[in-house]
């Protein structure tokens, strides 16, 4: 069953199409990121979802019941939504427990156990009830914002890139805090971010926007090895993009004969493989018929390094009129051969076929 249907849902302002025709659905108890770079339209989605922002045209249901359309508009404070914007936006002139009770109803005894329990749901101390938000940590204020949109019990809770402003150590704890407390507590959710490895990590269903349309929706897994364009490929993470040859299954290019995903293309055209496919060894004193190339530069980078691979095609045996080819190859291994020295490349798994051109 799904939360929220978008429905053909467009957006301009003035000439420019900040959202073009967009259909998606949420299913129950999911967890949505929308990423894209900035400027995709990913924020005006979502400010659409919570009733800051109305579409031109289009339809958002919630439930089953509609929000907008051509003839009803309901307003933001009376969808069932929470929203936690990417400062946290706690009012300065609160405490933490006002602004936690911002807006429930009830009696004082009510409201003060309310808050005491949705302190703790977010992993805050009860000794912060009557602390100002100038005296909280980054992360101390985003659990408030969180606590404060859980109070009305939502349908549906709308993340617009919270963890942002927060250091990268902390960015990734409250990620892991925010992923598991909505999964507990069975909420929907929609994160929009323009950070890729964060999208993967906290969603279970991805959508990417570009220019104000949705390019590619599904499980991260599959999004990250099937992606629908280069562009995409090159956006989830670091991508080895190279021109082949197919036939019968196998790409020839820079990095030997491949196995590719799709067996029933043909002809030029360009495949995709992620780093950890592929890996290289030595080659001084071995003999392989795996292909094989001589590194010309590295750049370490700690848990990592790139290399910058001179192939040679010779080796095996692609037309004599083709020239030798670099790849860059980022190698996760403990320890990798030096410059200068030359090495095998062996490729795990499948390459995706990102294009191709059927042959005559």
């Amino acid at each position: 069953m799904s939360v929220l249907e978008l429905d053909s849902i467009s957006k301009r302002f003035g000439a420019v199409h900040a959202v073009e025709n967009i259909s998606l659905s949420v299913p129950s108890g999911s967890r949505v990121a929308i990423v894209g770079a900035s400027g995709s339209g990913k924020s005006t989605l979502l400010r659409m979802i919570a009733g800051f922002e109305f579409p031109d045209a289009g339809r958002i249901l919630l439930d089953g019941a509609t929000l907008v359309d051509n003839t009803a508009e309901v307003p933001a404070h009376r969808r069932l939504i929470g929203y936690v914007p990417q400062d946290g936006a706690l009012f300065p002139h609160l405490s933490v427990a006002s602004n936690i009770g911002f807006g429930l109803q009830g009696g004082a005894s009510f409201k003060r156990q309310r808050v005491l329990e949705l302190m703790k749901m977010v992993a805050l101390d009860g000794s912060m009830y009557e602390r100002w938000p100038h005296e909280l940590s980054g992360g101390q204020q985003q659990r408030v914002a969180l606590a404060r949109a859980l109070a009305q019990r939502p349908k549906l809770m709308l993340l617009d890139e919270p963890f942002s402003a927060l250091d990268t150590g902390l960015r990734t704890i409250m990620r892991r805090t925010v992923t598991q407390l909505l999964g507990e507590a069975g909420i929907t959710a929609i994160l929009v971010t323009h950070d890729q490895a964060e999208a993967l990590s906290f969603a279970n269903q991805l959508a990417i926007m570009r220019h104000g349309k949705l390019i590619q929706v599904g499980p991260p897994e599959d999004l990250y090895r099937f992606p629908k364009d280069e562009e995409t490929a090159h956006f989830l993470g670091d991508a080895i993009v190279l021109p082949a040859q197919l036939s019968s299954g196998w790409a020839v290019s820079a990095l030997g004969r491949v196995a590719v995903s799709n067996r029933h293309l043909s002809g030029a055209a360009r495949i995709l493989l992620r780093p950890e496919q592929v890996h290289i060894e030595s080659a001084e004193h071995k003999q392989s018929d795996l292909p094989r190339g001589q590194i010309i530069e590295m750049d370490y980078s700690g848990g990592s390094s790139t290399l910058t691979v001179k192939m040679d095609p010779a080796v095996w045996g692609m037309d004599g009129a083709s020239q030798a080819m670099t790849v860059s190859i980022r190698s996760f291994q403990n320890t990798v051969p030096r410059v200068g020295s030359t090495v095998h490349v062996k490729i795990d798994g499948l390459a995706h076929v990102l294009s191709a051109v059927a042959e005559d």
